[in-house]
C-alpha cells in the first residue's frame, strides 16, 4: 500500500447516497415497467419520478463539489492504463447520472406526462408532446439504464479486486472504516 490519501467526508457521503438511490430507482423501475397500467403502476411511477429528480439533483451537487474540491490522487503505483479506465468510468458515470435522469424527464414531457416532484413541485415539460418522439426516448432511457447497471457492477467487480485481490487502499478511501478494521 502506497499512502493513500482518503476522500472528503462530503465526497463519500455524496456517493453512498448516490449509490443508495441508484439500488433502490433501478428495481423501482424494473418493477415499474412490467407492471399493467393501474393505481399502483402510477404511484410506483411517480416514487420513480421521484427518485430520478433526486438523483439529478444530487448529481448536479456533486458535480459542483468536485468542481470545487480536487478528488483524492489515484495510487501512483497502479499502471497508467488502469489510472486512465479508472478516470474513464467515473467520467462514464457522472455522464450517465446526469443522462438518465433527464432523459427519463425529457420521455415524459414527451409522452405528455408532467413530472411534479414529491407531489407538490411540478417540473417544467421540456419538450412538446409527441409520441414517436417519447418511445425514441423511453428505448434511450432504458439503454442508458442498462449502460449504468453494466458500468455499476464493473465499478463494484474493480473495488473489490483491489480490496481481495490487490490488497491496496482503494476500496477504503470510500469507505474509512475499513483502515479500522484492517488495522486491529
Amino acid at each position: 500500500m502506497t499512502g493513500e490519501v482518503a476522500y472528503t467526508r462530503t465526497a463519500v457521503y455524496l456517493h453512498w447516497l448516490m449509490a443508495l438511490l441508484v439500488f433502490v430507482t433501478f428495481p423501482v423501475g424494473l418493477v415499474m415497467h412490467e407492471m399493467a397500467l393501474s393505481p399502483d403502476k402510477l404511484r410506483m411511477l411517480s416514487y420513480h419520478k421521484w427518485l430520478g429528480v433526486t438523483v439529478f439533483i444530487l448529481v448536479m451537487i456533486r458535480l459542483v463539489w468536485r468542481a470545487m474540491h480536487k478528488p483524492a490522487p489515484l495510487d501512483s503505483a497502479m499502471p497508467q492504463w488502469r489510472q486512465y479506465a479508472a478516470k474513464g468510468v467515473h467520467v462514464l458515470l457522472y455522464v450517465l447520472l446526469f443522462a438518465i435522469p433527464l432523459s427519463g424527464w425529457l420521455m415524459s414531457s414527451a409522452k405528455g406526462f408532467q413530472t411534479v416532484y414529491l407531489g407538490v413541485l411540478p417540473l417544467p415539460d421540456l419538450l412538446s408532446k409527441d409520441k414517436v418522439l417519447g418511445d425514441a426516448l423511453s428505448a434511450l432511457h432504458e439503454v442508458l439504464n442498462i449502460t449504468l447497471l453494466l458500468l455499476v457492477i464493473s465499478h463494484i467487480g474493480a473495488a473489490l479486486k483491489h480490496h481481495f485481490i490487490d490488497r491496496d487502499a482503494t476500496l477504503s478511501r470510500m469507505l474509512p472504516f475499513l483502515n479500522r478494521i484492517s488495522a486491529k
